[in-house]
């Protein structure tokens, strides 16, 4: 792999802090100079597809606050909000639950400033409980649920490779007008964490998630702490693989990795059965993964669709039909994406799973 580079201050840079680098850094980083969200951008979430896919999110979150026991308190947090459609779309669902919305704190938790100023844009004429935080402190006393959207594959990732027992780590080396990527001998406590997962065991190539399972640490004191629990919805696969699937979109086309760099989005498929595996090491119960499709039926969205289409013409509806297939097609989003949900209450029976 080779490409015309500069802006890459060091010689020789690991996977994780490539990534990081070109999605986070706050002049140049992609997430910190561009809206990358719609037609325009270089993507779509779920959430630009259809209002009803948020909605379903809505319905899901009211119904495991009723699960936690109505409690008086309950602490929202959705983790790295994008441009804000999910948000503006859930406190309109909210307002629907006078209870429930009298109850809600709803905290916005985002690392882009550039980013918070689009949301800000779009929410702030919907409600005035909502607020944006950069880590949890503010999040005290009633239970929390913290949710993400294509969340945890816009984190960097580690990468190794196993060869005869030895455990290397990928790296980028910097030449004068190019990169490739070389490996070298990985630090002996990475190789003593990869080798404690069980879901790892027996693959020759990792992808291991170290800044996300460290996000993730303090999301679980915060639901160790209060009750509650975190809902993940993103692209990847259930059994562990050999695969090395970082990848780079721009304008809705693959692009190569070490091009267009601070201008491309990176990203990975997450392993949701090493995902399963942290959770569980971390103390908290875990509801068997699914797939979008499977969650977003369970949730009632062909019932919501239904009712939709009763005000609709016959071009509205066909639109919808379109939105809602690529939400629900096994080809599409349907199965490719799965969702996980890690928590602490005595109640398991949070819908959306059996």
């Amino acid at each position: 792999m080779k490409t015309n580079i500069n802006n890459l201050n060091q010689k020789s840079i690991a996977v994780d802090e490539f990534f990081n680098n070109a999605l986070f850094d706050k002049k140049k980083g992609y997430y910190s100079t561009k809206n990358p969200f719609g037609k325009k951008g270089d993507f779509v979430t779920a959430p630009n597809i259809s209002d009803i896919f948020s909605e379903i999110i809505g319905i899901w979150i009211i119904s495991t606050w009723e699960k936690l026991g109505k409690p008086k308190k309950i602490n929202l947090v959705e983790l790295g909000p994008g441009d804000g459609s999910m948000a503006k779309i859930l406190v309109r669902t909210f307002k629907r639950f006078p209870k429930f919305y009298s109850s809600a704190y709803f905290f916005l938790y985002e690392k882009s400033d550039l980013l918070i100023k689009i949301q800000k844009k779009k929410i702030k004429i919907e409600s005035n409980k909502v607020f944006w935080i950069k880590d949890f402190k503010k999040i005290k006393n009633g239970p929390v649920i913290f949710f993400g959207n294509e969340f945890f594959d816009a984190i960097p990732i580690k990468q190794f490779q196993v060869q005869k027992g030895h455990y290397l780590e990928k790296f980028f080396r910097k030449s004068k007008y190019e990169i490739k990527e070389f490996y070298k001998k990985a630090k002996n406590s990475d190789e003593k964490k990869l080798r404690s997962f069980n879901s790892l065991k027996g693959l020759n190539f990792i992808e291991y998630p170290e800044l996300g399972f460290q996000e993730l640490d303090k999301i679980i004191k915060k639901i160790l702490l209060l009750s509650g629990g975190i809902l993940l919805i993103d692209y990847g696969y259930l059994q562990s693989q050999n695969l090395n699937t970082l990848q780079s979109i721009r304008k809705h086309k693959k692009n190569d990795i070490l091009k267009n760099i601070y201008k491309a989005d990176i990203t990975y498929l997450v392993n949701f059965n090493l995902l399963s595996e942290f959770f569980f090491r971390n103390n908290l119960k875990v509801k068997k993964v699914v797939t979008q499709k499977f969650f977003l039926e369970k949730m009632g969205i062909v019932e919501r669709a239904k009712i939709l289409k009763k005000n609709m013409n016959k071009l509205q509806v066909n639109n919808l039909e379109r939105r809602l297939h690529r939400l629900l097609d096994r080809k599409m989003m349907g199965d490719l994406f799965k969702v996980i949900f890690a928590f602490k209450s005595n109640n398991d029976d949070i819908l959306g799973f059996d």
